[in-house]
């Protein structure tokens, strides 16, 4: 049996919208992920960049669960001697929800060119109006989420 390669050619991109309130902030984020590496996909191929389009709404009402809020931390350093900066994500999630968000899906993807390319097809949004209305795209229910 013969493996199938995905050319870029082959690829053909779809438009999905992923509701976050009320959701864990990781669920999201690995849903999302995997749509834009394109593992949802039959045709999925790791060294081809075979993912959709992705908007996240409602990023403000994305949750934490347990005492993420206080003890876990967002770090970055400047470059610059004594440049490390930190922030809580209590904080982080009420100035700017999308950047959590950002970060967490960013994390999840390849360190490469490749990830690179895939990250900047993810839009979010803090409310429910978003741009992309004319795309037409799909609502994704996140896995693994108890109701």
């Amino acid at each position: 049996m013969k493996t199938y390669m995905a050319k870029p050619a082959d690829i053909e991109r779809k438009w999905f919208v992923v509701d976050a309130a009320g959701l864990p902030l990781g669920r999201v984020a690995t849903t999302v992920a995997d749509i834009l590496t394109g593992k949802t996909k039959t045709i999925y191929t790791p060294n081809v960049d075979c993912g959709d389009y992705v908007i996240v709404i409602n990023s403000d009402q994305t949750v934490l669960t347990g005492k993420k809020l206080t003890d876990k931390k967002l770090r970055w350093h400047t470059g610059y001697i004594g440049g490390l900066k930190e922030v809580d994500y209590g904080t982080l999630m009420a100035k700017d929800s999308p950047k959590a968000i950002h970060t967490a899906v960013k994390g999840m993807l390849p360190k490469t060119s490749l990830g690179r390319k895939q990250i900047t097809r993810l839009h979010i949004y803090k409310d429910a109006d978003h741009k992309q209305t004319a795309q037409k795209p799909e609502k994704v229910e996140v896995k693994g989420v108890r109701n």
